[in-house]
């Protein structure tokens, strides 16, 4: 067996390759018809299980919006499967995580999904672009694939705004390819 010198050892530096990750609180990027930055501060949590017993015990978030749904104010839920939402703005009561005894489990996602929001009169054409998916029939989950990532998307207020939830490891690369786009 050889002796390793330190110069065979030493671990390439690929770092020059990846774009330096925004500073989240105050990147924004403008491009023709559309503006995207960070949403900071939403309160995230998975609901898993019987989500009719959720909604009942919340009753003003229901049980999940579709992708390209929309959605209205400080409290919502998105749907991403038969028996799992998203509920944004969850009520102290219901955030607490693990188990309920009405039948449903909740775990904080606050610090999971990076979240942004898209605005503007080009979103259509940004989604033509994003998605792979009927835009005019997107089916009961929020869950899509946008620019090859795993994502929820749905509307916020109004038609032209678009709210994105990403891993949040995922979000540098999605901002990338944000940047892209003219």
């Amino acid at each position: 067996m050889r002796d390793l010198r330190e110069e065979d050892i030493r671990i390439r530096d690929l770092s020059g390759k990846w774009s330096p990750v925004p500073h989240w609180a105050t990147a924004v990027l403008s491009r023709t018809g559309f503006k995207v930055r960070s949403i900071a501060g939403l309160t995230q949590h998975l609901v898993s299980g019987d989500l009719d017993a959720y909604a009942a015990r919340d009753g003003a978030i229901g049980t999940g919006t579709g992708a390209l749904g929309l959605t209205a104010g400080d409290r919502y839920s998105l749907r991403l499967a038969r028996d799992r939402m998203l509920a944004i703005g969850a009520p102290p009561d219901l955030a607490r995580g693990g188990w309920h005894d009405d039948g449903f489990a909740v775990t904080d996602m606050s610090a999971a999904y990076h979240v942004f929001e898209i605005d503007g009169d080009a979103t259509d054409d940004l989604l033509a672009e994003a998605l792979l998916i009927d835009r005019r029939n997107p089916g009961p989950s929020a869950s899509v694939q946008f620019a090859a990532t795993p994502a929820i998307l749905y509307r916020h207020e109004v038609e032209n705004r678009l709210r994105l939830h990403v891993e949040r490891g995922l979000a540098a690369s999605v901002w990338t390819w944000l940047e892209l786009r003219r």
